[in-house]
């Protein structure tokens, strides 16, 4: 089994700068993907990040992309996401994710483990 452990959420105001990390563990291996999700209240989850092992690709969504930035400790097993310039748009829960090569980046479907999710909370 893994498990997944965000840290790093708060309550913020906009144009601040937040990294979250997500620390795996319970088995030894190396994610193909980590991602981050969020989930804004009343709202579907969607897609913010991703990195890939093999060629350390990155992916953001559009809403966040020039403002986040994904990277991971493969020797540590750990995600982070560093968001800057943080608007209150960007408020929802963050969910980091790991999973393989299948279905696309920005499908759910593709990440097999799930963290409890941290609240990410900005004001104007």
């Amino acid at each position: 089994q893994v498990q997944l452990v965000e840290s790093g959420g708060g309550l913020m105001q906009a144009g601040d700068s937040l990294r979250l990390s997500c620390a795996a563990s319970g088995r030894t291996f190396n994610p193909y993907t980590m991602g981050w999700f969020r989930q804004a209240q009343g709202k579907e989850r969607e897609f913010v990040a991703a990195a890939i092992r093999s060629d350390t690709s990155t992916y953001y969504a559009d809403s966040v992309k020039g403002r986040f930035a994904i990277s991971r400790d493969n020797a540590k097993i750990t995600v982070y996401l560093q968001m800057t310039n943080l608007k209150p748009e960007d408020t929802a829960v963050y969910y980091c994710a790991i999973g393989g090569p299948l279905f696309n980046i920005q499908d759910r479907r593709r990440y097999n483990y799930w963290g409890q999710g941290t609240q990410v909370t900005v004001s104007s």
